[in-house]
């Protein structure tokens, strides 16, 4: 990646990146290098193998899939896709070259199979794959929808070497036939070896939509490369001639939102890419590597930039004769917070997750973030998934108003649906979210979010009725997709600071008979044991005080006198530095006859869990309890959620067992 700190115009600096960008062989989806005479060599091909063994017809389809030196490891390039649909037979035809030096049987390509949606989209799910070795102990077949039995080649490994590797390689010729309603098949042949696949039904629709019948189809080389020649069924992104085409527009992906002041450039757009489209339509994703990049004015201060991109190849990665540019808008910052996804927004479906965080019965767990989305599906946002100790999934549930899962489905209720979901989706993109999660204690979650829009938009939403789970082992966690959330609210000056009662958090509704608990991460200037997060219980509709407690198991107020404290430490001089980055949950509890009782569990920078109690704080209306958090020479933030050490069975990995 080249980076240039000064612009007079985009293409000035495109004439000067000219000679500059290079192209990087190998780190493409896919690339034209084929010769000219691809046309006449089919030609040849079919004329001396006669007419039993022609080549199929089709459309001049050139390019390059995998790296030249045999380099590509498994699914790191791709053909394009080809749409079969119901009815038709797919015909591709190309050269496959085997690493001469590599006897590794499985070094060739596969042939997978798909719904049809895009690698990684909403509704992506594989038939199955199908390579051109044949070894029946291996995995040179897999997939739900692929039944082996029905496997029939002329040449059979029986391990994973085997110098006869070598007689795959050529010119191959796939044809995946859907012409006979009540079967299914795949020929893979280069005249030497041929290979079979064929069952007596139809493969079934795995698309959601039961009025599209297609399928896709697409190429992964591993250890080997493929120079693609032709095709019958016109691919996604058109045909590619042998003849280069010049650069025409370009797409940016994954600019980021932010970037910290002090950040190169170089290092700030490392993970970008671009999707360029050339003249006739066809498209190559680029990485940054191949592009020029120039932010304006410079990354010195901090403020909103424009980043400018430039590319100056043709197709073919020869100097094009006019470069095209792309621009896109990022912020340097001076201040970065913890945040879950990556900050371009590209992170996939359930591709990030926090820790799961225990809600006892009769508990609402409240956590506050700022959610930014890549802005173009409703479910590209946070979503909330519910899982037991171990991991199984009792419901997830989106942004917008969607779930699933065995508490979910038939029982539970959204509320808050916005009128205009396209206004709703524009707002998410830096809305503040304070999430609540209520277990029942009788088997039933509610979940609800407040939502506070940049332009003061506010949206009150939620979910009843989820039921069925475990009251007693229930834990919440957040995930997202094409999103990322920020967890950026701070209580407090972050150079700890702020004076006595000199900054105060949001206010948290505790209703009889409920727990309500929240997590956050204290920062302390470690002079004195109140240097610390303080707990204050009001009145909600007047604000009057009941009681103030401190960190350091020290409190006042009329309700304060009659409880009693305790705390888990003696070492007084260990906590005080331990407080430090300590992971706090509080827990304030609404009795329900006139007294509440206040928790704080602290996880010390020094990996100590510390806790401390205060039980039978009076004088409370039971009607009308709340609280909200202070500090003195301290700061707090709303951080990551994370599981207490007693919780540890809730950090098992999680992995998704539904999908929309």
């Amino acid at each position: 990646m080249k980076h240039l700190n000064k612009i007079a115009s985009v293409f000035c600096v495109a004439a000067m990146a000219l000679t500059a960008l290079t192209g990087c062989e190998g780190s493409d989806m896919f690339s034209v290098n084929s010769p000219d005479w691809i046309s006449e060599k089919i030609d040849s091909i079919n004329a001396a193998k006669g007419n039993d063994n022609a080549l199929p017809e089709g459309e001049e389809d050139v390019y390059t899939v995998g790296a030249t030196d045999y380099s590509s490891g498994f699914w790191t390039a791709f053909s394009k896709y080809y749409v079969i649909p119901e009815g038709k037979t797919w015909n591709a035809v190309f050269n496959l070259n085997i690493n001469p030096s590599a006897p590794n049987t499985f070094k060739n390509f596969a042939l997978i199979l798909a719904s049809d949606d895009d690698r990684g989209g909403a509704n992506y799910k594989e038939y199955g794959a199908i390579r051109f070795d044949n070894q029946p102990s291996g995995n040179s077949e897999w997939g739900d929808y692929i039944d082996r039995s029905g496997v029939v080649s002329d040449l059979t490994f029986e391990t994973d070497t085997d110098e006869g590797v070598q007689k795959l390689g050529g010119t191959v010729v796939v044809t995946v036939d859907r012409s006979d309603p009540n079967a299914f098949s795949v020929k893979i042949t280069n005249g030497t070896v041929t290979k079979t696949y064929k069952q007596a039904t139809p493969l079934p629709n795995l698309n959601p939509d039961a009025s599209d019948t297609n399928i896709r189809a697409f190429l992964v080389p591993e250890g080997s490369y493929i120079n693609f020649l032709q095709s019958n069924l016109e691919p996604i992104g058109g045909f590619t001639s042998a003849e280069d085409k010049q650069p025409l527009s370009m797409e940016l992906h994954s600019v980021p939102k932010k970037v910290l002041v002090g950040t190169s450039l170089e290092d700030a757009m490392a993970n970008v890419s671009a999707t360029i489209t050339f003249e006739t339509g066809i498209t190559k994703e680029v990485p940054a590597a191949e592009l020029g990049f120039v932010a304006v004015p410079n990354m010195d201060q901090v403020g909103v930039k424009t980043l400018v991109a430039i590319y100056n190849k043709t197709f073919k990665n020869e100097n094009c004769s006019t470069p095209i540019a792309g621009q896109a808008q990022f912020s340097v910052v001076d201040k970065m917070f913890n945040s879950l996804g990556a900050t371009d927004n590209s992170t996939p479906f359930f591709g990030a997750q926090t820790e799961a965080v225990k809600v006892a019965p009769h508990e609402t767990q409240v956590m506050q973030f700022t959610n930014y989305t890549d802005g173009v599906k409703n479910w590209d946002n946070f979503l909330v998934a519910m899982v037991n100790g171990a991991g199984t999934e009792y419901s997830v549930v989106r942004a917008d108003c969607y779930g699933w899962g065995t508490a979910y489905d038939g029982k539970a209720t959204p509320f808050g649906t916005p009128d205009n979901w396209a206004t709703w989706l524009a707002d998410m993109d830096g809305a503040k979210v304070t999430l609540y999660t209520t277990n029942n204690g009788d088997g039933t979650v509610d979940i609800k979010y407040d939502i506070v829009a940049a332009n003061g938009h506010k949206y009150h939403m939620g979910y009843t009725g989820i039921s069925g789970v475990d009251a007693n082992d229930f834990f919440v966690k957040l995930s997202l997709e094409k999103a990322h959330l920020e967890f950026d609210s701070v209580v407090g000056d972050e150079n700890n600071t702020s004076a006595f009662f000199g900054a105060l958090s949001n206010v948290f509704d505790v209703p009889a008979g409920k727990t309500v608990s929240t997590q956050f991460v204290n920062y302390t200037a470690g002079g004195e044991n109140w240097h610390n997060f303080v707990a204050v219980l009001v009145n909600k509709a007047n604000d009057k005080e009941y009681a103030a407690v401190r960190a350091d198991n020290y409190g006042w107020g009329t309700g304060y006198d009659a409880c009693t404290h305790a705390c888990s430490w003696e070492d007084w001089g260990a906590w005080l530095a331990a407080m430090d980055g300590a992971k706090v949950q509080l827990s304030v509890t609404n009795v329900g006859n006139g007294t509440a009782n206040i928790k704080a569990t602290m996880i010390g920078n020094n990996g100590v869990t510390y806790t401390q109690t205060y039980n039978g704080i009076n004088n409370i209306d039971a009607n009308g309890l709340a609280f909200k958090l202070t500090i003195e020479k301290s700061h707090l933030v709303f951080d990551l959620p994370f599981a207490n050490s007693s919780f540890a069975s809730a950090r098992k990995h999680y992995s998704r067992a539904h999908r929309r």
